[in-house]
């Protein structure tokens, strides 16, 4: 197949694209996040899971010293939000990201080579607004990870169900109502894994998935006994895409343990952190219950 390259009027097809001159650009001069070597990822050892996997931790995830480095594959959370949600404190800003750093350095160090963190997170408030995805990638590009790209969760094609319109049919003060989230991917060392594994995402689902936009109905609060949750559908997605079978999938904030439900659903093993000891329970709880289904 003849390969395509950049254009300065653009190319209709990507299949063996040849993208060498767009990345020789000054456009990428300075920017400080340089992937390593296949092979020097190679060097890295990489441990096998232990009895730290499998657990749902009742504890803070700034440290995970349970866990030995470059071990886990994947991990995917939402943060808590510092919103007032019955289980978060009243963190000011500067405090919250460094919450939020704590713990990404503590990911980065779980991670293995070529290992990804995908973070869910929304963005806040109207007056004024809180673009936190922004700040979350200074956050973790100052962590050395490395950006993937990020994907829009639409978890609503209406809003039948929010009328927080500001000035009703008038410019004098109109407000935007949300219907999406983030989903922010980020890998450690590489934009690649230097080991291989049984990758087990169908042809249509990887269509699907590599799109920037996933259109997944949002979780009930109610029906899954946690104030903030993400469906599990979410969660399968992200580790169809991006882990191999049996790889070990961690959330540092794991609330009512969705992650760990679909890893175990997946055949993936898990890890999890929980400040709250109802919400551990919980999380154990649907694990036993769901995680085989």
């Amino acid at each position: 197949m003849k390969k395509t390259k950049t254009s300065g009027f653009g190319v209709g097809k990507r299949e063996s694209h040849d993208s060498s001159e767009f990345y020789s650009r000054t456009l990428y001069d300075g920017i400080s996040a340089q992937p390593a070597s296949v092979g020097e990822m190679a060097k890295i050892v990489v441990p096998a899971p232990g009895e730290w996997a499998d657990r749902i931790y009742n504890g803070s995830s700034v440290d995970m010293s349970q866990i030995p480095d470059n071990s886990v594959a994947l991990a995917f959370t939402s943060p808590p939000y510092n919103v007032g949600k019955n289980y978060e404190g009243d963190l000011s800003l500067a405090e919250y990201f460094a919450l939020i750093g704590d713990v990404g350095r503590e990911v980065y160090r779980v991670l293995r080579p070529g290992g990804r963190y995908v973070i869910n997170i929304a963005n806040l408030g109207r007056k004024p607004y809180i673009p936190l995805h922004a700040y979350f990638y200074q956050i973790h590009l100052g962590l050395d990870f490395l950006p993937m790209g990020e994907i829009i969760w639409q978890k609503a094609s209406g809003a039948s169900g929010n009328c927080a319109w500001g000035s009703w049919m008038s410019a004098k003060a109109p407000r935007l109502r949300d219907l999406h989230e983030y989903l922010l991917v980020f890998a450690k060392q590489a934009f690649t894994r230097p080991d291989r594994g049984e990758s087990d995402i169908g042809r249509d689902e990887f269509m699907e998935s590599t799109l920037s936009i996933w259109q997944i109905p949002a979780e009930s609060a109610k029906r899954t006994g946690h104030p903030a949750p993400f469906p599990v559908a979410l969660a399968a997605r992200v580790i169809h895409l991006y882990s191999y079978v049996e790889d070990v999938i961690l959330d540092p904030f794991a609330g009512s343990g969705t992650t760990c439900v679909a890893a175990a659903q997946l055949q993936r093993r898990y890890v999890g952190y929980e400040l709250a000891p109802e919400y551990c329970a919980l999380a154990e709880a649907r694990i036993r219950a769901e995680g085989k289904d």
